[in-house]
């Protein structure tokens, strides 16, 4: 266990870059096996769901390579050459959810997968049966028994397919299965999240021919093979957002770079409507906040709408709010968790089912609170940094599944932050 050691009440100021996307990466990384030749991702995140991820293509026969630059960029190369289609195991893949896209590569490289139920963040129920349908419309059959799913096709073949609820995790697990499948794949009620859209052109650029990706209809024309090629992973928009809402937190003044400004549209208008002054330069986000935030309601919503992986920070901002905040979440059923954490630190929120009432309190203190997921975990430090006093926040390993260099990154913008393993 790790954990944080924050002495906050200090603005943040200063500049910070953002990392590859985390869900990207966790997309892309397992696509490589995909591919007949040596596949290269740049920008890609230093952290532990990256890590995961490589030590299973290593433990599948792949020869990978990691460097990371001095600016804290990460590369990584796979060489699929060595690949042997093994049962992956279950004690790597219950540390993250998408373990679970092996299912679809394997599907489509070897005509069987056979990887365990995936673990990752208790943040609801999070079922699998659109993955299920549409591999089943693709023609495998699919088991679920003693924790594992097994799936077999002696061949996949092109399908049309409509997904009973819009889900980024079925929307690229069809998209990896259905790239080598014979014939044509339409996904509709596709989600159209940036990722989704990242790895389609992952895809494509290794010679899939993906069509639609960032629309509600994608359309996969299978290929024979795929090539190794050289890809750029998006940046973060989490990590950005999650900044962004600890700078107003602290009323400080920080410059985020290295973002597509788009991407965060529904957090910039949300800050921007709590009191933020923010201006927007090429990939650079600038935010100011002076005097307390204003009090404003949130949805969260599939993109393009305000984004579930932020509302967990932007709780922690709307708690120092002046008037009385309502925040709905519509994607997951337990993600108020940290509030109970954040009561500790002098919060006033009350939650009813999926919807949080907020009365905006002046001021936090520091306590010892545990992080229960990761976003949970990020939603703790931004509070940690608002607090007066020192707060100890535990189970930060949590933290490091979605957010590079934590330490490195804050207290460059002046917070004054300790890390004890």
């Amino acid at each position: 266990m790790a954990k944080l050691i924050i002495r906050g009440g200090r603005p943040l100021r200063g500049r910070v870059r953002v990392g590859g996307r985390k869900n990207s990466a966790v997309a892309v990384l397992p696509a490589t096996l995909l591919a007949d030749g040596v596949s290269t991702l740049e920008n890609l995140p230093s952290i532990d769901d990256v890590r995961v991820y490589a030590d299973i293509l290593g433990g599948l026969g792949c020869d990978v390579q990691i460097a990371t630059a001095a600016s804290g960029n990460g590369t990584i190369t796979v060489n699929p050459a060595g690949f042997s289609p093994l049962a992956v195991p279950h004690d790597v893949t219950k540390r993250l959810r998408a373990s679970y896209y092996l299912l679809g590569v394997l599907l489509a490289r070897c005509g069987r997968a056979e990887v365990p139920l995936p673990g990752g963040c208790d943040i609801g129920l999070r079922p699998i049966d659109q993955h299920l349908k549409g591999f089943r419309a693709l023609g495998a059959d699919v088991v679920i028994e003693h924790g594992m799913v097994r799936a077999t096709a002696p061949a996949l073949a092109g399908a049309s397919i409509y997904l009973d609820v819009v889900s980024v995790g079925a929307t690229i697990n069809i998209m990896l299965a259905a790239t080598l499948a014979e014939g044509t794949t339409v996904i509709e009620n596709a989600a159209k999240e940036p990722h989704v859209v990242d790895l389609a052109n992952y895809l494509n650029a290794a010679g899939a021919r993906v069509q639609g990706a960032g629309t509600d209809v994608i359309r996969i024309r299978g290929v024979e093979r795929l090539n190794g090629c050289t890809h750029s992973i998006i940046p973060d928009e989490i990590e950005a957002a999650t900044y962004m809402i600890a700078a107003a937190a602290t009323r400080g003044d920080v410059l985020v770079e290295n973002v597509i400004p788009k991407h965060l549209d529904p957090v910039v208008a949300k800050l921007h409507e709590a009191g933020a002054d923010i201006e927007e330069e090429g990939d650079v986000l600038r935010l100011k906040m002076n005097g307390r935030p204003r009090a404003v309601n949130v949805k969260t919503l599939p993109y393009p709408g305000f984004p579930t992986d932020a509302q967990q920070p932007m709780t922690v901002l709307l708690s120092l709010a002046e008037g009385t905040s309502i925040v709905t979440e519509s994607i997951w059923e337990s993600r108020f968790k940290h509030v109970d954490e954040l009561k500790r630190m002098g919060t006033s929120i009350r939650v009813e089912g999926r919807t949080a009432i907020i009365e905006g309190v002046e001021r936090l203190t520091g306590a010892p609170v545990r992080a229960t997921d990761l976003r949970a975990g990020a939603a703790l430090v931004v509070a940690a940094l608002a607090a007066e006093g020192e707060t100890e926040i535990t189970g930060i390993e949590l933290v490091d599944r979605g957010y590079e260099r934590v330490l490195e990154k804050l207290n460059g913008l002046g917070a004054d932050v300790a890390r004890e393993e």
